[in-house]
């Protein structure tokens, strides 16, 4: 398992990004950090305190993650001042104010704690808040400091990961690698690196490694499930998550492998047992939320767009009732993805934007990727409905947002926008350029293989239906477009 942080699309900066803001922030050579031998020291009142930041962080190395902000809280009890906790509380936490009065009292405490410290807790508090470039310098000043930090490389690496920044990210875990070969966190990332590439033989040769360095966690276990799943080996999938909660049953995120592996096998019936399942046993609410929101994808799986909506709206109104404003929003997001009518996925676009402004504690960096998201669907709404103004609006509307910032759920966002866009005005060869900007979301892969055909490209048009069609991620873009690519007869031109 891997951190979602968030549960459908990452966020990400690309290597070019996090160099060119690197290079932006050193050329005062004076200003550059000095690297330090050994591990980043951490300012605590008590040794206590202390001890409960680091099991936080082997937490969060085996994927317990909501276990390690347990530990962080009871930290920041221990010791108030411990900021470094509180920055992690901000980065990991569910709930959108705990996570807004963490990064404040993070921030707070600067003046108080050693440079190191300084840097790890602006990397996260800057990003949050939309300062990427400010963020991404500290966090390269943050490594420049601790060249020999395995556990600050592993979690820069899973960091960039997360937001889709696969070439570094490899880059960094073989850097942790170097420093200790037999490092289990760096290991599970980097073979979840092979297998965006789809290089699943080096994926699954570093999780047998993994499984054999931590034989009694279970998130060896559900990581190599994930990665079978992915691959298309169902059955594989199901036996490793299923020895994942032989181990820990309290697992949840091997119940919920469970529930998706049958989801993407067909077996729609048995993911909804699993899934409630799931949903019982949910560490947090914001989790809860999530899984019955993979429990109603079911129901456009099967076509049931009646079942669907009741359990979409349903889970959207108990995330409001929870003030899950981002989870309600998603909820609507997703509503929007599968309706068959224009007016009504525009409408649920209109309420998910709604969502967004409820609170005034959801991050910067989440509304602003939330609204991006939005922006998209309805330039593509509004153009396929005929409503060339409200298209137009919304796709320069992303624009601006794209040109004014490196966030490249931002960017993937507006190249899907402006590829359909562009589609629609059978502008093909302009819509390949950006649609291959955004080749991993089934959508834009849809779109690419037409532009192709249109384009006289045969043989990129069979690799991305090749791709399209082994698509195995659980996400209401692949249960809306996948399935049916796969029923339809592959292209003989």
């Amino acid at each position: 398992m891997r951190r979602p942080v968030s549960f459908v699309l990452a966020i990400g900066l690309a290597l070019t990004v996090s160099a060119r803001a690197y290079e932006k922030s050193s050329q005062d050579k004076s200003s550059k950090p000095k690297p330090v031998a050994g591990s980043m020291p951490v300012t605590a009142s008590s040794a206590k305190a202390r001890e409960l930041y680091q099991k936080g962080m082997e937490d969060y190395e085996n994927l317990y993650l909501e276990r390690c902000n347990e530990d962080w809280r009871a930290a920041v009890k221990e010791d108030p001042n411990l900021a470094v906790s509180w920055a992690w509380i901000a980065f990991n936490s569910r709930n959108s104010a705990e996570v807004s009065a963490a990064r404040e009292k993070a921030k707070a405490l600067l003046p108080k704690v050693t440079p190191g410290e300084q840097l790890m807790v602006r990397w996260i508090a800057d990003v949050q808040e939309g300062n990427y470039i400010a963020g991404i310098s500290a966090m390269n000043d943050m490594l420049a400091m601790f060249p020999k930090d395995k556990h600050l490389l592993y979690l820069v690496g899973n960091w960039l990961m997360a937001e889709n920044g696969n070439e570094q990210a490899e880059k960094i875990f073989e850097r942790a690698l170097g420093i200790d070969k037999n490092f289990p966190a760096a290991l599970n990332d980097l073979a979840y690196v092979y297998a965006r590439n789809r290089e699943y033989s080096k994926a699954f040769a570093a999780m047998d490694r993994y499984v054999v360095l931590l034989p009694k966690e279970p998130n060896p276990n559900d990581s190599y499930g994930e990665l079978l799943r992915m691959a298309g080996h169902f059955e594989g999938a199901l036996k490793h998550y299923r020895a994942a909660l032989t181990i820990d049953p309290t697992f949840t995120s091997s119940q919920l492998g469970l529930a998706d592996t049958y989801a993407l096998m067909g077996n729609q019936a048995q993911a909804r047992i699993e899934y409630d399942k799931a949903i019982a046993a949910a560490h947090n609410d914001a989790d809860r939320i999530d899984y019955m929101m993979q429990r109603a994808t079911t129901w456009v799986r099967e076509a049931n767009s009646a079942e669907a909506d009741n359990a979409f709206a349903e889970t959207a109104q108990k995330a409001h009732e929870l003030g899950l404003d981002l989870q309600e929003a998603w909820a609507h997001q997703r509503m929007a993805a599968y309706q068959s009518e224009d007016a009504a996925a525009l409408k649920h676009l209109e309420a998910a934007e709604d969502a967004l402004g409820h609170r005034q504690d959801i991050s910067p960096l989440d509304r602003d990727e939330e609204i991006s998201r939005i922006l998209r669907y309805r330039t593509v709404r509004a153009a396929h409905a005929g409503n060339q103004e409200l298209a137009q609006k919304s796709l320069h509307a992303l624009e601006a947002m794209a040109s004014g910032g490196r966030n490249l759920v931002i960017q993937d966002s507006y190249h899907g926008a402006a590829g359909a866009w562009l589609a629609s005005q059978q502008k093909w060869q302009d819509a390949i350029a950006h649609l291959e900007e955004d080749r991993d979301d089934p959508f834009s892969m849809q779109l690419l293989s037409r532009a192709y055909y249109e384009a006289g490209a045969n043989d990129k048009m069979h690799e991305v239906e090749a791709r399209l069609r082994g698509t195995n991620v659980p996400t209401i873009e692949q249960a809306v477009v996948v399935p049916a690519a796969r029923a339809q007869k592959p292209s003989t031109t």
